[in-house]
C-alpha cells in the first residue's frame, strides 16, 4: 500500500475533519429510526395509527387500492386479498403481519390449507417466518437451527418443543411463491407461524406478508433523495428508501423525504436543518480572528508531533480510520462516548476493575456517572486490515438482538490505534461467583438454575456461528470473564472476538468453541475448575463415579431421578465436546439443540447425541485413549 504523507497544515486540517465527521455521524447514526410514516391523511382506526402506503380513506392519495384496509369497531383492521380477508396484528417497514382467515382465536396449529394466499403483484409470503409444522411423515424438512428461538404458544409463554420447525428464510426445500400447502407433500397436517425479524431469536405470531409495488408502473415511483430497493419475495417488485440523512416513506406519492439531523442536540427536520448563511463581511472578520490561533495551534502540534515516536505503518492506520468513518458510524449504532468519561468510569483502567485480559483484548468494569454498570473492551488495532475488521465485527454485533446476548452500549475511538467497546455489565455479576457461592453454602445454584443456564450458552453460541454472516466465535469462554447473569439469572455473554483470526483458521474456531464449552459444562456440573478437569472427569465417568465430581451442594443423591439423568446426559454432552469435537463430529448446532432438547422433554437424550459414531460408544472411545483429550 502506498504509504502517504501530510504536511502540518494537512494533518491539523484532517485531524479536525476526522472529528468533526465521527461526532455527526453519530448523531446521525443514533437518532431514532422513522421506519413507520403515517400516511398523508393521518387516517386512525381508534388509537391505532395506519403507516404509509396502507390507507383507510379510499380517496386517501396511495400508490395503489391494493393497500386498502378496513377498520371494524375502531379496534380491529382488516386487509383485503383477493377474496380473502386478514386480521392485521402488526406493522413493518417492509410487511403486514396478519392472522388466518375465520379463525377467532388463537389455534395452535392450523391446516395447511387454511391460509389460502396466491401470490401476486403487491403481496408475498415474507422470508422472516418460521413454521412449525404438525406430524409431517418426512423429517428431512426439519432445521435445528430455528429451534433456539423464543416462539410463544397460544397463551404467550414458550411455545414448548415443536415436531418439525422451518424458516422459510432456508430456501433448500421451499422457495417464494411456493404457498403452505407445500408442505403436504411431506406428509404434514398442520402448521403454525411466527414472524422472526433479522437479528433477533423472538417471534410474533401470525404470518408477515411482505409488501411492493410493481417496477413497471408508468409513473415515477420513488421521491427526490429516496433509493429503490427490490422486494424480496415478490417478482419484479419494489420499495423505496430514503438515503441516509433523510427521513420519510421515500415514496413520491407519499410523504417522500425530508431532511434530518441533530441541531443544538436535539432532532431537527427540513428547513431547520439548513444552516444561516453567513454574509461575506463576517466571514472576513471570522477569517482574520481565527487565523492567528490556527498559526499557533498548528506551531503546538507540530511541536508534538516531532517529539512523538512514530509507529511504521501509522499513516496508514491513520488514512484507513478516515476512510473508515462511515464503518464507524455504522459499528457504533448506539453512543458514542468520550475517553474521559470511559476513564472516569473505569478508575483510569485501574488493575483492580479488570475483569478479562487475553486475546480479545482487555475488558475493565465500570460505573458511569448515571450509575449504569459497563463493561469495556479494549481493543488494539495494529494494522489497517485490523481497524477494518473490528469495525464491521462491531457493526454486526450491534446489529444482533438476542436475549442472551450482552447489549452493546457504546463506542469511543482512543487516540491512537486502539478502540473501545462498551458493554452492559448485569448487576448478577459472573457465573463463576454464583458457582463458588453455591459450593460455600451462601447460595445454591440449583440443577434447574444450571441447566437452563448452560442451555441458553449454547444456544447464543450456536446462533452466532449459524444464523449470522459472517459467523462469530468466542475466543476463550469462560465463567469467570464473559457469561454474566441477569437478575433472573438469565445469560448475558459478551467478549466475543472482534479481531479475526483470518480465514484458515475457521476450523480452529469451531472445534475451539465446542471445546471450551465442553469444559464450561464440567464446571456447572461440578460448580469448580481446575487445570486437569478433563482428565479427571473423564476417568470418573469411565469408571463410573460421576456423583464424585457433582457439586456437593447440589446433593446428587438426593435429587428427583430425572434430574440426575439430566446430569449424566449433560456430563455426556460435555465428554463429547472435549473428545470429538476437535474432528467436527460433533459442533455448537447439535450442541445446543441436544441440551434445548434436555430442557423442554426432561430427561429424554436427543436423537443427534444416541449415537455419535457408528461403531464405538462413549465409554468405550474414553477407555481406547483417556489421555487423547485435544487441548487447542
Amino acid at each position: 500500500m502506498k504509504i502517504m504523507f501530510f504536511s502540518l497544515k494537512q494533518q491539523v486540517h484532517y485531524k479536525a475533519m476526522l472529528l468533526a465527521l465521527l461526532l455527526v455521524s453519530f448523531t446521525l447514526s443514533s437518532r431514532p429510526v422513522m421506519s413507520l410514516v403515517p400516511n398523508q391523511c393521518n387516517d386512525q382506526c381508534g388509537t391505532i395509527q395506519i403507516p404509509f402506503p396502507f390507507h383507510l380513506n379510499i380517496s386517501c392519495p396511495s400508490i395503489s387500492t391494493a393497500f386498502h384496509i378496513s377498520c371494524l369497531n375502531s379496534t380491529t383492521l382488516y386487509l383485503h386479498i383477493g377474496f380473502k380477508t386478514y386480521r392485521v396484528l402488526d406493522f413493518f417497514s417492509d410487511g403486514v403481519l396478519v392472522d388466518f382467515p375465520g379463525t377467532t382465536g388463537c389455534r395452535q396449529y392450523n391446516d395447511l390449507n387454511a391460509f389460502g394466499f396466491t401470490k401476486n403483484d403487491h403481496f408475498g409470503i415474507s422470508g422472516d417466518n418460521v413454521l412449525g409444522l404438525y406430524d409431517c411423515e418426512d423429517s428431512s424438512l426439519c432445521k435445528a437451527a430455528c429451534e433456539t428461538n423464543d416462539l410463544p404458544g397460544c397463551d404467550g409463554n414458550n411455545g414448548g418443543s415443536l415436531g418439525c420447525c422451518y424458516p422459510l428464510s432456508d430456501h433448500s426445500i421451499w422457495h417464494f411463491g411456493d404457498g403452505f400447502s407445500f408442505f403436504s407433500k411431506f406428509g404434514c397436517r398442520g402448521f403454525t407461524s411466527w414472524v422472526v425479524s433479522r437479528g433477533t431469536n423472538t417471534g410474533k405470531r401470525g404470518v408477515k406478508l411482505e409488501w411492493a409495488i410493481p417496477r413497471n408502473i408508468s409513473d415515477r415511483i420513488c421521491a427526490n433523495n429516496a433509493d429503490m430497493e427490490n422486494a424480496t419475495t415478490i417478482e419484479a417488485g419494489v420499495r423505496c428508501l430514503c438515503k441516509d440523512g433523510f427521513v420519510g416513506d421515500g415514496f413520491a406519492k407519499g410523504a417522500g423525504c425530508i431532511k434530518s439531523c441533530i441541531k443544538e442536540g436535539q432532532e431537527a427536520y427540513g428547513k431547520e436543518c439548513d444552516r444561516p448563511k453567513h454574509s461575506h463581511k463576517k466571514l472576513v472578520i471570522l477569517a482574520g480572528v481565527l487565523a492567528p490561533i490556527f498559526i499557533l495551534v498548528s506551531l503546538f502540534l507540530f511541536l508534538c508531533i516531532l517529539k512523538r515516536p512514530v509507529k511504521p505503518g501509522s499513516y496508514q492506520l491513520d488514512q484507513a480510520r478516515y476512510n473508515s468513518t462511515l464503518s464507524f458510524r455504522k459499528g457504533c449504532r448506539t453512543r458514542l462516548f468520550s475517553y474521559r468519561e470511559l476513564d472516569e468510569a473505569t478508575r483510569a483502567f485501574e488493575d483492580s476493575q479488570m475483569l478479562v485480559n487475553d486475546k480479545n483484548g482487555t475488558i475493565h468494569a465500570g460505573i458511569l456517572s448515571d450509575g449504569s454498570h459497563i463493561a469495556v473492551q479494549k481493543v488494539q488495532c495494529e494494522t489497517e486490515r485490523d481497524l477494518i475488521d473490528v469495525l464491521s465485527r462491531i457493526e454486526l454485533i450491534s446489529s444482533v438482538v438476542h436475549r442472551n446476548l450482552a447489549r452493546l452500549v457504546g463506542c469511543c475511538i482512543e487516540s491512537g490505534s486502539t478502540l473501545l467497546v462498551v458493554y452492559e455489565y448485569p448487576a448478577n455479576g459472573t457465573l463463576e461467583k454464583h458457582l463458588q457461592y453455591s459450593r460455600g453454602q451462601k447460595f445454591v445454584l440449583d440443577w434447574y438454575k444450571r441447566l437452563r443456564i448452560a442451555t441458553e450458552i449454547a444456544s447464543i453460541l450456536a446462533y452466532m456461528q449459524y444464523e449470522i454472516a459472517p459467523p462469530i466465535f468466542h475466543h476463550g469462554l469462560k465463567s469467570s470473564d464473559y457469561v454474566f447473569l441477569d437478575v433472573d439469572f438469565s445469560v448475558k455473554v459478551s467478549g466475543f472476538a472482534l479481531l479475526s483470526s483470518g480465514c484458515g483458521d475457521g476450523h480452529n474456531n469451531y472445534e475451539n468453541n465446542v471445546y471450551d464449552f465442553g469444559l464450561l459444562l464440567l464446571e456447572i456440573i461440578s460448580g469448580t475448575k481446575y487445570t486437569d478437569m478433563p482428565t479427571v472427569a473423564l476417568e470418573k465417568i469411565k469408571s463410573g463415579k460421576l456423583e464424585e465430581i457433582v457439586d456437593p451442594s447440589l446433593y446428587y443423591h438426593e435429587q428427583p431421578i430425572t434430574h440426575r439423568e439430566q446430569i449424566e446426559i449433560v456430563a455426556d454432552i460435555a465428554t463429547r465436546c472435549l473428545l470429538f469435537g476437535a474432528d467436527d463430529k460433533i459442533g455448537m448446532i447439535d450442541v445446543a439443540k441436544g441440551l434445548v432438547h434436555i430442557a423442554k422433554e426432561g430427561n429424554k437424550k436427543g436423537p443427534e447425541f444416541e449415537e455419535t459414531f457408528s461403531n464405538s460408544s462413549l465409554l468405550q472411545m474414553i477407555s481406547m485413549s483417556p489421555d487423547s483429550i485435544h487441548v487447542p
